[in-house]
């Protein structure tokens, strides 16, 4: 019955949504349709009648039936760059098993850091952030996931969806690379749509390291309160392994690096360095973007001999071990941005804020932030950008509003999102992170942020001219 009761809601919400929700404000059918499935997908994904990745091919039925978008931009999603990042970064993270070298990763990890369970959060949501800052988000949570998977199997966590520490450290990597976009313009192309309204309404070049001055303060709020919500009721005594000694000691026991360990860590970190470093050769391999930099390094790996002679990868056993449901529920969140976009219904929203009188007031500061929030959880950050970005341009200039303050408060909004498994979110959930877990955690983080980056962004709008050029 608890299955039924399940199964159900994703079609009655869907229903309801479709039929209930203003024209007003949806005036299309295929805009209310849109809102429909993303909330049939929520619903599916947090009670989880059927598995994840199911859920994830419902863009693709619903879209066949009551036409949202053209197909052909939904089917892409299935099959995008970003998914080819994924699945390439999937089969050298194979080879690292084949090899024992994820085993010595976590090994080292533990060794490094020690096996602190609070201290491991820490670590974590600090490099995501960091790496996030100057990254592409899809690359960094793809890389860090399976490395910190190895290191919880190697601590005896094997069940993630029903392990809290697990659960909570997958979480904390989704945090960590939702705020470290803020940190800089190369943190994801939604900081380059806001760039790029800054200087038409300037005129001027904007410079990123201005960016990064402006945005401190709130990175330095965001950081301090996301590890202060992740440590919350995390004991001072949980560790992810026995004893210190107990991983010392296999670290001791381990043998040298073998030749095929090297290898396929070769292989992932050119692919990483390709990835990161695209701006450097972009001029003379135009079409070499970091997806295909990942799938050719993949490729590579199937050459790799052992020192018997033997191959090291074959794809009759790669594919066993390859997360599918990990790269099908990031292909569905796309799939789902697609369908509102299509519909129109990101414009729709995006036109809320048109409805109210912008002006300094906590307020209306309070509005720009959760819609911008809550749109960057149900489509990309990016599309978000895109959409609210000239109408708060085109709201300022007709109240005679410096937009620039506005810009900078609703990139915010843009570039955070911590409750729904789509776009990078998915990652994690794709490696056994409950979608139920990251909604119950992701809610209250969403609301404390709000709560603090109104408060912060209306004294610095009202009381300091921090967020003026």
């Amino acid at each position: 019955m608890k299955r039924i009761l399940s199964l159900l809601s994703g079609p009655v919400i869907f229903a309801i949504c479709y039929w209930f929700l203003p024209e007003s404000l949806f005036a299309t059918a295929a805009s209310r349709a849109a809102i429909g499935t993303i909330a049939w997908m929520a619903s599916w994904w947090i009670f989880a009648p059927v598995d994840y990745a199911v859920t994830a091919f419902l863009p693709i039925i619903i879209n066949a039936l009551l036409p949202m978008a053209p197909m052909k931009t939904v089917i892409a999603n299935y099959s995008s760059e970003t998914i080819m990042l994924l699945l390439g970064a999937s089969i050298l993270t194979v080879s690292w098993e084949e090899t024992g070298l994820d085993n010595r990763i976590a090994a080292k990890c533990l060794s490094f850091i020690g096996n602190n369970f609070r201290k491991q959060l820490i670590f974590w949501f600090l490099l995501s952030t960091v790496m996030s800052a100057v990254l592409p988000n899809a690359i960094v949570c793809a890389t860090l996931t399976p490395i910190a998977i190895a290191l919880l199997k190697f601590s005896g966590h094997e069940d993630i969806s029903k392990s809290t520490v697990a659960s909570k450290l997958l979480f904390t990597i989704a945090c960590g690379v939702s705020i470290g976009g803020l940190a800089t313009p190369l943190g994801g192309a939604m900081n380059l749509v806001t760039v790029d309204y800054i200087q038409q309404v300037t005129g001027k070049e904007f410079f990123y390291v201005k960016w990064v001055v402006k945005f401190l303060p709130v990175m330095l709020l965001l950081v301090i309160s996301n590890i202060l919500f992740l440590l919350r009721n995390v004991s001072k005594d949980i560790v992810l392994n026995s004893t210190q000694e107990f991983f010392n000691e296999h670290m001791k026991k381990q043998s040298v690096l073998t030749r095929e360990e090297i290898l396929s860590f070769i292989l992932f970190v050119i692919a990483a360095t390709l990835a990161f470093t695209r701006q450097f050769y972009q001029h003379l391999l135009p079409g070499f973007k970091p997806a295909y930099a990942f799938i050719t390094c993949a490729v590579i790996s199937f050459l790799i001999t052992r020192h018997n002679g033997g191959r090291l990868m074959k794809w009759s056993k790669v594919q066993t071990k390859i997360i599918w449901s990990m790269i099908y529920i990031f292909a569905g969140g796309l799939a789902a941005g697609a369908l509102l976009n299509g519909s129109h219904a990101t414009e729709a929203l995006g036109k809320l804020l048109v409805s109210m009188n912008l002006n300094n007031s906590i307020l209306s500061i309070f509005i720009i932030v959760t819609i911008t929030l809550l749109m960057s959880d149900i489509t990309s950050n990016t599309a978000t950008a895109a959409v609210c970005m000239p109408i708060i341009v085109s709201m300022c200039a007709g109240q005679k509003l410096d937009p620039i303050p506005f810009i900078f408060i609703a990139s915010i909004g843009v570039n955070i999102s911590y409750m729904l498994p789509t776009s990078i979110r998915a990652i994690p959930v794709g490696y056994g992170l409950s979608p139920k877990y990251m909604l119950k955690e992701g809610y209250k983080l969403t609301i404390i942020v709000i709560m603090l980056i109104t408060l912060v962004s209306w004294y610095l709008l009202n009381y300091t001219s921090w967020f003026k050029l």
